[in-house]
């Protein structure tokens, strides 16, 4: 499907240079001479390239044609994720590399959305948050400042986060999947 450059969004999917590009930030841009253009970083799904690029306002780009279904999570081993589709108990299996860091985030039963393009999986979505343990993090030291002091702290799937400092060892909290932030204490 053709859409015009000001059209283009952050998260689209686009086909452009025989490639599969993910949008990644767009800026709409009028300058005091000559026309207005949209300025677009897009990083390649096969590649893992980033490029940017302008196109005219009045310019065409396609847009891919991504069909997302809902999986669950299922198991790993080396070199695949294994998911599950409810409704149909059709299993895919998808490259860690495709995954990403994003992979030590996933638990068992957990319900993800899938991308495939041309019955291709090319992307997973996970939910925005998702609960952990923290397995470890240091002592809260007295007379922290709690406006700007975070510590380190390290949860059960050996991710790596700053928590605030009334948090302790055993806590569930939640972690924002697509910045691995502390979100908040459960």
């Amino acid at each position: 499907m053709k859409i015009t450059a000001n059209e283009i969004r952050v998260g689209m999917l686009l086909e452009y240079k025989n490639d599969l590009w993910e949008v990644l930030k767009t800026q709409h841009v009028k300058p005091g001479k000559g026309g207005a253009f949209a300025q677009v970083e897009m990083k390649s799904i096969n590649k893992n390239t980033k490029l940017n690029e302008r196109f005219r306002s009045s310019e065409t780009i396609e847009k891919a044609s991504v069909e997302e279904n809902k999986f669950n999570y299922s198991y790993d081993d080396e070199r695949n994720y294994y998911f599950i589709n409810t409704k149909s108990f059709e299993q895919v299996e998808i490259r860690k590399n495709i995954v990403g860091e994003k992979g030590s985030m996933l638990k068992e039963n957990l319900e993800v959305t899938i991308s495939f393009h041309n019955d291709d999986p090319i992307m997973v979505q996970l939910p925005n948050q998702v609960s952990c343990k923290i397995q470890m993090t240091d002592a809260a030291l007295k007379g922290q400042t709690v406006s700007s002091s975070y510590k380190p702290a390290t949860l059960d799937n050996g991710v790596k986060i700053q928590v605030p400092p009334f948090i302790e060892i055993g806590d569930e909290v939640l972690i924002d999947t697509r910045t691995f932030e502390y979100v908040k204490k459960i």
